[in-house]
């Protein structure tokens, strides 16, 4: 990799002015870690990070207006016109009885003995743009330009100070599009314990940063070569070396892995999907005249999924989303399909969701190994679905023209699930001929077809 030169040019005035101000309290200031490492690199950047001589009480002191998200680790965040700038007094860390945190730190006014506590050399960069100094006692550098991930010192001693490194350690992998050092790699499956006692959120941060990398395989595949998959993603641990049948060239984990990294990045609801799309698969997996088939395996794979994501602290919105696209991703279309039977898919898969459920199923499509680009069937079933949804034809009991008010006052009974299965006749009825979704009609239909006995029954 062509490394870009580092420019203060390329600053946020507004992180420029915290290092000059830092400057002028007499104290050091470096952009460290990711911020300087992107901008090497080029890309812009996320977040970012001063590290400074200065004291957490001094930065309180420089900076009424800071918040002091970590004092007892030396850190405050200081908002600023630009976002928040995080900033950190130079520290050496000891003990790490949880494996994750330090239970002792100590304030230091040396810039290299704070790098020397960073997981990664292309994460123990310091620049000075005021100075135009920079320090680089790692060799960051030259790992950034070779696209190598390697340890700070002993890999071991890293990964045993805190066990969510080794998974940072895939992450890169697959976001920067780089390479292990061999004995940092060699490192990792020795971590086992303690990337086991990592929080699962802090898991699951990872595992999002992954899935938006261009290639998220390469991360995977990281894991599982350290044997740490059956600890972060056991369900897909599971899939490994299952053979599938006639119509896939991979076995169900490299499918997987082949599905996801042909999903669309910016999505994450289908990155994730095609994670878990196929986790039912081992369970169902039956083979029938030398064949194998796993027949119903989007339901456990929708199961399976929503576990692994209640496990891992997704948001129930972003969980049942996914489950949804994993339950509907064997969808079989077919050329004689009536236009209700194109209305029902659509009322059972929802509107919102049917783009997401084309990318998946495109992406799964790649993912065979034997076929490539758009299935021609979804061409024909995507310009049925666009004439639906520009005829603007009822789908759902809320594009009903008639409401459980209405129900109520026409068969003079009480609310209830009575109701509610009155109103979902009517919608089968609509999707079968959608000229019924007329007030008057719907109204002598609850009166013609839903006497008070009928309804009671």
């Amino acid at each position: 990799m062509r490394l870009r030169p580092l420019n203060p040019k390329l600053v946020p005035p507004a992180f420029l002015n915290c290092a000059r101000v830092l400057r002028e309290r007499g104290h050091l200031a470096y952009f460290v870690g990711g911020c300087v490492r992107d901008l090497l690199r080029g890309v812009s950047v996320a977040d970012w990070d001063i590290a400074t001589s200065a004291r957490p009480e001094e930065l309180l002191a420089i900076f009424p207006n800071a918040v002091p998200t970590g004092l007892k680790h030396g850190t405050v965040t200081l908002p600023t016109p630009a976002g928040n700038c995080e900033i950190t007094t130079f520290r050496v860390e000891s003990g790490y009885t949880d494996a994750r945190h330090p239970d002792r730190v100590e304030f230091v006014t040396d810039v290299s003995q704070d790098l020397a506590r960073r997981d990664f050399t292309v994460n123990a960069i310091a620049w000075d743009p005021l100075d135009k100094r920079e320090e680089d006692p790692f060799g960051g550098r030259s790992d950034l330009t070779a696209g190598v991930i390697r340890a700070v010192g002993d890999p071991r001693e890293r990964f045993r100070e805190d066990g969510l490194r080794p998974v940072r350690a895939a992450r890169f992998a697959a976001t920067l599009g780089f390479d292990l050092d061999p004995d940092t790699e060699a490192a990792l499956g020795d971590a086992r314990d303690q990337v086991a006692r990592v929080a699962p959120e802090r898991i699951r941060e990872e595992l999002v940063k992954m899935l938006a990398a261009p290639q998220p395989s390469r991360g995977f595949e990281v894991l599982r070569r350290a044997g740490l998959l059956p600890i972060v993603l056991p369900e897909l641990a599971q899939c490994v070396a299952v053979p599938q049948n006639r119509y896939h060239a991979y076995d169900v984990y490299y499918h997987t892995l082949h599905t996801v990294d042909a999903a669309p990045a910016d999505k994450p609801a289908v990155r994730l999907a095609a994670l878990f799309h196929d986790l039912g698969k081992p369970l169902t997996r039956v083979e029938r005249n030398g064949d194998a088939t796993f027949y119903n395996h989007q339901f456990e794979g929708e199961r399976l999924a929503t576990e692994a994501m209640t496990r891992l602290r997704f948001s129930r919105e972003m969980t049942e989303e996914v489950a949804h696209l994993v339950q509907n991703h064997m969808f079989d279309y077919r050329p004689e399909w009536s236009d209700a039977a194109v209305r029902r898919f659509l009322q059972k898969v929802g509107t919102d969701h049917i783009a997401d459920l084309f990318d998946l199923r495109i992406a799964d499509n790649i993912g065979n190994g034997t076929k490539t680009g758009f299935p021609h069937y979804l061409e024909e079933l995507r310009g049925r679905i666009e004439a639906v949804l520009e005829a603007r034809q009822a789908l759902t009991l809320k594009e009903l023209k008639i409401d459980g008010g209405d129900v109520m006052r026409e068969l003079g009974i009480p609310p209830g699930r009575k109701v509610g299965a009155i109103l979902e006749r009517l919608l089968d009825e609509v999707l079968e001929d959608p000229g019924l979704n007329e007030r008057g009609r719907l109204l002598r239909r609850v009166r013609e077809a839903f006497s008070v006995d009928r309804a009671r029954a």
